[in-house]
């Protein structure tokens, strides 16, 4: 009964910071903490389609968060380009080191996936293709994207770049001979048996997607919903390496937990590893891995020394292999508009509940 009782007030605490934040900071959440690998909290909140346009009307139909519920990661996804391109790299399919323009000829010499992947390659932080060929067809605005130019000083600063995953995301589709989704759904979401992760979630998942932004400019009446938020990501189709991937928190907890346990089926020990290692970029308030933030401080809260990624729409993943824990908040923040305030609170309230039950 004690046991029973505890794990209780555990889920009660959870739910307790959600409501904190709902529907204020964003209009639905929904949270896990794993400790050694068993869910210790789990909690939901809000609603999934809360607002029918930007000035805050209310839907008609506003479904409840549940923990099945589906997200758009926004820049998550490029978390799992990464396991993409590193399980290629195992294989021997390309190297980290050799310059991408071995893949993509004319490309300045000095780019590799290292540096793409860190970040530190110069390229600009974002490019509206959508707005620069607003008649082109995806695969001409992805050739347009990976032909960006440098701008600024390769090997560092850094400088974080949509762009440069943009590139990456390309450079695995050549070296591995499928599509970007293709890859990551037989190297990534497959192995893992993440069957609620994906790019462009099938109309059947509908029901189960938080919305997001109200976009006038797209089709469709309302705020988008089970479309990638991100607009390059949409303006190519979709599917890109820093954007657009869709999934559940009880997936994304998986994902994280495979990094922690050293890589599963999915990478090998040593690979992952070499992910999560300090790869010295400097000039960022964190330190870089290949694809991940190290001490990333609007994420970790108290968790100093953990690594993951955020989200623009309000997502977060940590992992903190010192402590066992593995942490995901997934929300809609920029439903129906972006710039709420309230979210890196909500990602510090949930760190430390998540510090208090690996102490307890």
């Amino acid at each position: 009964m004690a046991d029973r009782l505890e794990r209780s007030g555990t889920a009660d605490r959870l739910e307790r910071i959600l409501a904190e934040a709902v529907p204020r900071g964003c209009p639905a959440a929904v949270a896990l903490i794993a400790v050694d690998g068993e869910v210790a909290a789990s909690a939901a909140a809000g609603e999934l389609v809360r607002y029918a346009d930007a000035e805050g009307t209310l839907a008609d139909d506003r479904p409840a968060a549940r923990r099945d519920s589906v997200f758009d990661l926004a820049s998550i996804s490029k978390l799992f380009t990464t396991a993409a391109l590193l399980s290629l790299a195992e294989e021997g399919r390309l190297d980290l080191d050799e310059p991408v323009a071995a893949w993509l000829p004319g490309r300045d010499r000095r780019l590799t996936l290292r540096r793409l992947l860190t970040h530190t390659a110069g390229l600009p932080p974002t490019r509206r293709i959508d707005l620069e060929l607003p008649g082109a067809d995806p695969a001409d605005r992805l050739a347009a994207m990976v032909g960006t130019p440098v701008t600024g000083p390769v090997g560092g600063p850094y400088l974080y770049s949509d762009v440069g995953m943009v590139t990456a995301g390309r450079v695995a589709e050549l070296a591995g001979g499928a599509p970007l989704d293709e890859l990551v759904r037989d190297r990534v979401t497959g192995v893992l048996g993440l069957r609620d992760t994906g790019y462009r979630p099938e109309a059947a998942a509908l029901p189960r997607v938080a919305a997001t932004e109200w976009k006038p400019e797209r089709t469709g009446p309302g705020c988008v919903r089970g479309e990638v938020h991100d607009e390059t990501a949409y303006a190519l189709g979709g599917v890109a390496g820093h954007a657009g991937v869709f999934a559940t928190a009880g997936d994304v907890l998986v994902f994280g937990e495979t990094l922690r346990r050293g890589g599963g089926a999915m990478l090998r020990p040593e690979t992952v590893a070499e992910m999560v290692r300090d790869q010295g970029a400097e000039g960022a308030a964190f330190r870089h891995g290949l694809g991940v933030r190290i001490g990333d401080p609007a994420i970790v809260g108290p968790l100093t020394g953990a690594y993951g990624h955020s989200g623009f729409t309000g997502t977060s993943l940590v992992v903190d292999p010192a402590r066992r824990l593995t942490v995901v908040l997934l929300t809609n923040a920029v439903h129906p508009v972006r710039g709420r305030d309230g979210i890196r609170a909500l990602r510090h309230a949930v760190a430390a509940e998540a510090l208090r039950l690996a102490a307890s």
